[in-house]
């Protein structure tokens, strides 16, 4: 994609600073990092969501993404946990619409949060969420 920015650091149009790279994956340091540490590993190809994504990529991006997490905790950068997040669609704050995956470095009272809303506290019924299980069962790609 001739404008996507995850694209052109792929291409070497855009500058990054590279983590890693094979022939099917690319990390590289977020220019916005929750801390610092912050790693971004994407696909190569272009992918907009996690659901456009080849599984045999999206498995080995997940083996990079393991690899790069211990190597977050043993680097020094300072680091007491880590958060994998996947922002998959505009609703999940995706800002990128190339499918990519957040290493974040964390550490007791470094500020970052994700907040539960007022709805989370309500536990729905174990027959609603039986029901949805089923649907979600139906629609697994196979």
């Amino acid at each position: 994609m001739k404008n996507c920015v995850f694209c052109k650091i792929v291409n070497g149009t855009e500058l990054a600073s590279v983590v890693y790279s094979d022939d099917k994956v690319m990390a590289f340091m977020d220019i916005c990092p929750v801390n610092l540490g912050h790693v971004l590993v994407i696909p190569k190809v272009h992918a907009k969501y996690m659901s456009e994504l080849d599984e045999e990529i999206g498995a080995h991006l997940f083996k990079i993404t393991m690899r790069i997490a211990e190597a977050v905790r043993k680097s020094g950068v300072k680091c007491e946990g880590i958060n994998l997040f996947v922002a998959d669609g505009e609703a999940a704050f995706q800002d990128v619409f190339h499918f990519h995956l957040h290493i974040i470095p964390r550490f007791k009272g470094d500020g970052f949060e994700l907040k539960f809303g007022p709805n989370n506290l309500l536990r729905p019924s174990r027959k609603k969420l039986d029901k949805i299980a089923n649907d979600i069962r139906k629609s697994l790609k196979k």
